[in-house]
This record gives C-alpha cells, structure tokens and sequence, in this order.
C-alpha cells in the first residue's frame, strides 16, 4: 500500500499551538461506523455515547521532560555551539539512548548541560539512535532531567512561547508512571471532573501503560507502507485489568480505547480462546481469565481476551487490519502519512481498505468546520 493515500492537505491556521480551556472544552467530531453519521459536539460531553458498564481504557504513562539543550565541551573546556537531544530510553543507571540533533554527530562528544551535569556520546546504536553516558546516576540523574530537561513538543509547537504552561499542558491528569517522550494526546481531553461524571454514570475506567516512544511519533519514510518498521515500546496491562476487561467484553459492554497507543496495547495483549463452534446445548463453560464461552454460538463466532502482561511491542496496525478487541475509539486528528492515521483508517474499515477514504472524507468535513489538528487540537470519537 502506497504512502500518498494517506496524505492530505492542512491549513496552517488550524494546527493547535495551545490546548482548549478547559481541556473538556475542545470539539468533539463524533462518528458512528454503523450507520456511517456524524454528531459534532464538545468533549465534555463525550459520557452521552457509552453506556453504563463500558470500558474506558487510559494510558496513564507519564511524559518525562525528554528534550535536553546543552552546549559542545572543547578540549580545552570552553563551551561550543548549542547541541540538542531527545532521550528516548533509559539503557541502566547512567546512560540512555537518545536522538541528537546537529551536525557533526560522533563517539566521544562532550555536552555539558548545566552545572556538574554533562554527558558523552559513546555509541552509535542505529537509525540516528546513539548511546549517552551521563557523569551522574540513578535519582540524582532523575533529578538533574527534571531540572534541565523540556518536554519533548513536536516541532509545531514553539516551546519558547509556553515554556511553563506545557509541562502541564502536554500530561495527561492522570499520568502516573514515567517514561514517555511524547505524549498519548487523545487523553489530554479529559479533566478530573470529567472522570468523575463518567464513574457516575457507571462507566468503568481501566488503566494501561504503553510508554510513548519512536514508535508512536517516528514519521514512515518507506513508500510502501509496509515495509515500515516500529520501534518497540513498552507495555504493560496488569492482571487485575485484563480480568476485568475480559468479563467486560465477554458480556457485551464496549471496549473505548483512549489514543491509539492504548488501542495498539490492547490489541498486543489480545489472543484467540477459540473458534467457537460448539454444540447446542448446556450452559456456559466457565474459563480463566474473566471469560465465558457460551455452548451455542453461531459458527465461526471468534472469540479473543486479553492477557495480561509486560512486553515490548512494536505492532504496526493498518488497513486492512481488523480489531479483535477494541470496540470504540478516541484519537486526536493527526500528521499526514503517520502510522495513527492508518491505526485510524484500520479502525474504520475493520477488514477491508475502505477506512483510508472514510478517514480523508472525515478530516475534510473537520477542516471545513474549522477542528483544530494534531496534539493540542480537537478530538474524534469513532463508535
């Protein structure tokens, strides 16, 4: 499948430079795949379309401020020109990999961050990812990243404008567990008030972990699409979550993954319990894990569960990729040719290609209605 059909073209004045104010207060684009309408609405407003007993799955993943700016250490210990990284993993208590931006990139490098904080490129790993040693370890290195470190905004987003405000802006108010390098935007929508509403309304909320990295944000450079390769990313669903989203699934309620990177956990964790052609009759047969397969079902009717687990996962989901678990979705509106534009494109179909031209007929009604794009902009709920 070609790159191009995932292209599309953006005016400039509707890339989000800020988020809404509140959070729930940004547009919500709300499509139903059945019946192929549209409801254009708020996000605070997003508890009409589930029903008690769904499942809202978050990643609650924490962004660290991953985006160091330094300066080059010369022999003789004077300070050079400015020298970027992107820290993208921590490799053990001292070193992490990272991306450098700049010319003349090579082993041995010295990059003084801030008083007695530097660090020396050692390596280089692959794909433009080198290795850097730090000259502390441990929390006292945690500390010194926190203290120094930006967050990691996509190029469109200046951080010189909103240098304080986005590092609460760009998480999520339920982050929890550090070790993204971007963040898992669908759920920048959502406020603490708004989580109340939907528990109210009795609308479960599981937690999962995929930590942010390359392979969420690194743009495809092949023009066939599937000779694209992720990087990994770890995920994590306990086991107490996969339990309960088996019983959830298994009778009947919705599956609403927030973002594509909790729709991309929950389909790594999804296996076959059966092809499901038993003979009539009886009742249930009761199996681990939450889940029933009842006795009489029509022929071929597949049934999947999640496993619980941790795993780094590199799954590539695109048309024609058909979900086994997620039943609704919500996603921000994304970059041209990105692998969540063709998760979401996958997502519409369900089997087939015909989501990449549902996709682009959406992203023009939300143009012409003047939806902001991409991470701070508005959101889309696919049911």
């Amino acid at each position: 499948m070609n790159l191009k059909n995932f292209d599309y073209n953006l005016p400039k004045e509707l890339i989000a430079k800020e988020p809404a104010k509140p959070r729930d207060a940004a547009k919500l684009f709300v499509y139903n795949k059945m019946n192929t309408k549209s409801v254009h609405t708020r996000f605070g407003d997003i508890g009409k379309f589930f029903n008690k007993g769904d499942i809202l799955v978050l990643n609650n993943t924490k962004v660290i401020p991953a985006r160091l700016v330094g300066k080059l250490k010369h022999q003789d210990g004077t300070l050079g020109r400015k020298f970027k990284i992107l820290l993208l993993g921590q490799k053990n208590k001292n070193s992490w990999t990272a991306l450098l931006d700049g010319k003349g990139r090579q082993a041995g490098l010295i990059v003084v961050f801030g008083k007695n904080f530097q660090g020396e490129i050692v390596k280089k790993i692959g794909n433009g990812i080198w290795e850097i040693k730090f000259n502390k370890g441990g929390r006292d290195l945690d500390s010194l990243i926190i203290k120094f470190g930006q967050m990691p905004l996509p190029p469109y987003i200046k951080q010189s404008n909103y240098k304080k405000q986005n590092k609460d802006w760009y998480q999520t108010v339920f982050a929890k567990y550090s070790g993204s390098v971007a963040a898992p935007t669908a759920g920048l929508h959502f406020t603490p008030r708004l989580l109340k509403q939907l528990k109210k309304q009795g609308v479960k909320i599981e937690y999962i972990i995929l930590h942010v990295g390359l392979g969420t944000f690194l743009p495809v450079k092949t023009e066939k699409i599937e000779e694209h390769q992720m990087h990994k990313e770890l995920a994590i669903i306990s086991p107490a979550a996969a339990k309960r989203l088996n019983v959830a699934k298994n009778s009947g309620k919705k599956i609403i993954a927030c973002g594509t990177t909790a729709a991309r956990t929950l389909e790594s964790f999804t296996s076959l319990l059966c092809h499901c052609e038993p003979p009539a009759g009886g009742e249930a047969i009761s199996l681990k894990n939450g889940i029933a397969a009842p006795r009489s079902v029509e022929a071929r009717n597949d049934k999947y569960f999640i496993k619980s687990g941790q795993k780094y996962t590199d799954i590539f989901i695109y048309p024609p990729y058909k979900f086994k678990f997620v039943d609704s979705l919500i996603t921000n509106f994304h970059l041209p040719k990105s692998t969540l534009m063709m998760l979401v494109s996958a997502f519409l179909s369900e089997g087939n290609t015909k989501g990449i031209k549902i996709l682009k007929e959406l992203y023009q009604e939300a143009i012409k209605k003047k939806y902001r794009f991409y991470s701070y902009g508005d959101a889309m709920l696919i049911i």
